[in-house]
């Protein structure tokens, strides 16, 4: 015999309809006061009414006006699970010991922690770096790198962290403005791919100007690379380096569409677009499709632009791809000045969740793909490397550099900084704190001033923090690290090793001399002619 569903289901909408027909007829029988307690009785019982007739949730067609509170409580489960549930060294993508970091350095607060450490230090893949007996005397002036290879008659020293790609567009013009003023003489602020907007030059924060697909700022109205418009946005003094992506940690390979609703006549000015017309970035470069078409095109762009740096970026897939890169590089004798190595845990305002969690190398592997492939080549004296994705704090910028980097970029730390609460609305124009969004009324609760001020001293705060590091290390400069210096546990309780030995590391020009067993078929395969494997 078939169980009956229960009816205690429409108890709610049979309770609000009784409250609704009694407080009804007193309403017209005694007094209007009545009407007071009707009209929420009434109300409810429509809800519970539409809930029974439509046909789109089940919940709701099963349990009328009950169901409300499942979807209630569904949309702030995440506000629940990161204030009330997460342990501090659980949350995703930022755990709350490192947002509170950010914080207190935005704030001019000195982050410390009392009674030790709470993660797990016995945990298999624990991380640490090795402090020496020696230790060496803090050095006052942060450090800075110079970039600029041969080719280049304008270098610019970068400082060891800097603001990551975010376009006018993805951020509210209060951030982009915030984000330019606490730059300002002390570290790079890269654009993003959505072109240079005025909010970029007002405050004369030294610029990376990223140039995507869709060459937003540069492009003819078909859509493709524009030289006259691109040497003069190159030539401005704010820009001091130009950045060519090829691809981004969070959706390599994946290309944008903006919604000509959103294309207003400013954002149409800044991105050489027309007013209210969507705007596809494509997959790929229409200007180069070969590894040596694309060392021709970083020539031309460095011509351009007067000499000054010339950079790639992308996140590695492949380190066939690498090798094809550089033996272009070997064969034209041309490079490019400095390599941005974006990991797959970068973040992004919106992608599909296959392309954040399933494509593209992490940061560590694909930093290293790349530091050894221009090593093995010879060519890494020339070119510097940057590291992006989810760099936060002091400890995170120093083991990129024990990995193979130069310098890092941060994108979401920059944006705690500036008050982000990691509500990840970003792609919903609804930001909480004015943040990632083009509401005029939400962004207007960002004040550019003290928002600025927070970004500087969260940068400074943090370089101070890698800098205390490496003078812990034993170390007199951010080149003296080397990957021996980290080291990671390979098994619960168990064995450490250091990533010197966890790794194989090439030497100078090793891959034209006498390549490893482990390089030699990748490096055979390599093609300059051919990005495919």
């Amino acid at each position: 015999m078939k169980k009956r569903p229960g009816l205690a289901r429409y108890t709610p909408l049979t309770a609000c309809a009784a409250i609704a027909v009694c407080t009804t007829a007193l309403a017209c029988a005694r007094s209007s006061w009545w009407w007071v307690a009707a009209m929420p009785a009434l109300g409810l019982t429509a809800l519970g009414v539409r809930d029974l007739l439509q046909r789109r949730h089940a919940i709701l067609r099963n349990y009328p006006l009950l169901g409300h509170a499942r979807y209630a409580l569904e949309s702030i489960r995440p506000e629940l699970q990161q204030y009330f549930v997460e342990r501090n060294v659980d949350g995703r993508p930022y755990d709350r010991d490192v947002r509170d970091a950010v914080y207190q350095r935005a704030k001019g607060i000195e982050a410390k922690t009392a009674f030790g450490t709470e993660r797990d230090v016995y945990a298999e893949g624990h991380e640490f770096l090795t402090p020496s007996m020696a230790p060496r005397t803090l050095r006052q002036e942060p450090p800075t790198v110079l970039v600029g290879g041969p080719a280049c008659t304008q270098p610019y020293a970068m400082s060891l962290l800097n603001v990551s790609a975010m376009s006018f567009g993805a951020l509210s013009a209060n951030a982009v403005l915030a984000l330019n003023k606490g730059a300002r003489g002390r570290f790079a602020h890269d654009t993003g791919e959505g072109g240079i907007s005025e909010y970029h030059l007002r405050h004369g924060g030294d610029l990376i100007w990223q140039i995507g697909t869709g060459y937003f700022g540069c492009r003819t109205p078909d859509g493709d690379f524009d030289g006259d418009a691109f040497r003069a946005q190159a030539r401005r003094p704010s820009v001091k380096c130009v950045l060519l992506k090829l691809s981004q940690g969070a959706k390599p390979g994946l290309g944008g569409l903006l919604p000509g609703s959103k294309v207003d006549s400013e954002i149409a000015a800044v991105r050489s677009v027309p007013v209210g017309r969507t705007v596809a970035s494509p997959p790929h470069h229409r200007v180069f499709s070969t590894p040596r078409e694309l060392i021709h095109f970083i020539a031309r762009m460095r011509d351009l632009a007067a000499g000054k740096p010339i950079g790639i970026k992308l996140c590695v897939g492949d380190r066939i791809q690498v090798l094809s890169l550089c033996k272009a590089m070997l064969e034209e004798g041309v490079s490019p000045d400095f390599i941005v190595v974006d990991g797959s845990e970068g973040g992004t305002g919106a992608a599909p969740p296959e392309f954040a969690d399933e494509m593209g190398m992490p940061l560590t592997e694909g930093l290293m793909t790349v530091h050894n492939a221009l090593t093995g080549t010879g060519l890494r004296q020339h070119i510097r490397i940057g590291a992006s994705g989810k760099i936060a704090t002091g400890g995170d910028i120093v083991k990129r550099l024990a990995q193979g980097a130069d310098y890092t970029n941060a994108a979401r730390a920059m944006m705690l900084a500036l008050g982000c609460i990691q509500a990840r609305a970003c792609h919903t124009n609804a930001c909480p704190t004015g943040v990632a969004t083009q509401d005029t009324h939400r962004a207007r609760a960002l004040d550019v001033t003290e928002k600025a001020d927070r970004v500087r001293r969260y940068q400074a705060a943090t370089v101070r923090s890698a800098q205390h590091i490496i003078a812990a290390m034993g170390l007199d400069a951010p080149e003296q690290l080397h990957p021996r210096m980290l080291r990671r546990r390979l098994t619960t309780g168990g064995a450490i090793r250091s990533y010197a030995d966890l790794y194989e590391w090439l030497e100078d020009r090793q891959l034209l001399n006498d390549p490893p067993p482990s390089w030699r078929a990748d490096w055979d395969a390599a093609d300059p002619d051919r990005f495919g494997l």
